[in-house]
């Protein structure tokens, strides 16, 4: 390497605010809290220089290595832009991507806090990744559902039911009017439901709510494991007739969901991203990152829906928060197919009006405990939810819709319109 005499590398050097990024520039927004006896600028320019080219101490490097630093441009009271070249990144290599953005800087005792907040994905980076195989208008032509948001419910008891009767259990939901069924996130293949009899039964009672409803309903069996046996069970919903896959995102990690969605090419299943262990990173306004940038993330990835929030639900979510990651995965952003918000935690008939209010119809609003909790049972709360998304759909209020419809009535007395907690 060719060293330029007079070319050394040191903290202050990472900080360029006159510098007006390049189109093919990686922007990460962060919030930085200095740890104390540190100025702003003076831990913008060592978190800069961690996530690129620099180290603790000063370097001579050549002009070539000087040109791929990080430059923070732009420092906005705790809210600092920093601009990365890119030619660090790896295409279609989200694993070391985050490992560099969001790696080492974390650690570092120049902060107190810090938050990766946002980043902008230039295009030949998004172009790398293969994005949702279906996204929402392939699921709306998969269900056959044009307009009104998508009703799920995961299974209650999330863990406890043997094969037969979570097979059971979803079809009660099915019959009452539900579009989808899924498996809670801790539901894999234990002693007392073995994954490989329960996708087998589970289906068999799809066909039969189908054949009897009319309409297309959906199981998602969670194939959360190890890589090899993850790609094992997604092979063994396809052989059966299933079409969709669940899978937890962050536990397994971002190299094995992109490694199922290489072998979804073949498979070709809809892929459900379920959030579990987010909030450990997302929920601290001030450390950690945000779950708008692991929502960024798992559409290139590739997944076709995602847990986002429901604002009016049991979860922990800024509202401003979740309307922008909604905003975001539905948005245009290149050959990247749109992904389905989902919402859940804590949702029953009583607050559809509200969530669909604030997010529109392209949602899939998904109840376990406001389905299961009826007084009446599952397939009653199924029809509760169904009929206050029809209401709603119909701009009819719902304590006037229940006069007719006895499910929504039975569940508006137990629940009410409060946001539970």
């Amino acid at each position: 390497m060719d060293v330029q005499i007079g070319d050394v590398l040191e903290y202050k050097d990472f900080i360029q605010l006159g510098y007006k990024p390049k189109k093919n520039d990686l922007i990460c927004k962060f919030r930085i809290e200095p740890a104390r006896g540190l100025k702003i600028k003076d831990a913008a320019g060592r978190i800069a220089s961690e996530s690129s080219t620099g180290t603790w101490t000063k370097l001579k490097v050549s002009k070539r290595v000087e040109e791929l630093s990080a430059k923070v441009y732009e420092i906005r009271g705790n809210s600092v832009k920093i601009a990365y070249p890119i030619e660090l990144f790896e295409p279609g290599n989200m694993s070391q991507i985050l490992s560099s953005i969001a790696g080492n800087i974390f650690g570092m005792r120049a902060v107190k806090n810090l938050r990766l907040e946002d980043v902008r994905w230039p295009s030949k980076l998004i172009k790398s990744f293969k994005g949702p195989p279906y996204g929402i208008k392939g699921i709306r032509k998969l269900l056959r559902v044009k307009k009104r948001p998508l009703v799920g419910t995961i299974i209650k008891p999330k863990v406890g039911l043997d094969s037969s009767e979570h097979a059971r259990a979803a079809y009660k939901a099915w019959i009452g009017g539900i579009d989808l069924v899924k498996d809670d996130e801790n539901l894999s293949s234990l002693k007392f439901n073995q994954f490989y009899k329960r996708v087998k039964e589970t289906l068999k009672m799809r066909d039969k709510a189908e054949k009897e409803t009319g309409e297309r309903k959906i199981y998602m069996p969670n194939i959360t494991a190890e890589t090899k046996e993850m790609l094992k069970r997604a092979k063994y919903i396809k052989k059966l007739g299933g079409e969709y896959a669940m899978v937890d995102i962050l536990t397994v990690g971002w190299s094995s969901l992109e490694t199922l969605r290489n072998e979804n090419e073949e498979l070709k299943l809809v892929i459900h991203a379920h959030r579990a262990g987010h909030a450990a990173f997302t929920r601290n306004k001030k450390h950690g990152i945000s779950m708008l940038v692991v929502a960024e993330v798992s559409r290139l990835i590739g997944v076709d829906q995602i847990h986002v929030g429901s604002i009016v639900g049991k979860m922990e979510a800024d509202k401003k928060e979740v309307i922008e990651i909604c905003k975001w995965i539905k948005g245009k952003l290149e050959n990247i197919k749109p992904v389905f918000p989902v919402c859940s935690g804590g949702i029953h008939p009583g607050i559809v009006p509200d969530l669909i209010k604030i997010l529109g119809n392209d949602i899939i609003i998904q109840a376990g405990g406001g389905v299961w909790g009826h007084p009446l049972g599952g397939e009653a709360g199924a029809k509760g939810m169904r009929q206050a998304i029809d209401a709603t759909m119909g701009n009819i209020k719902l304590n006037e819709y229940a006069k007719t419809h006895k499910e929504l009535k039975i569940a508006l007395k137990k629940w009410g319109y409060k946001r539970p907690r």
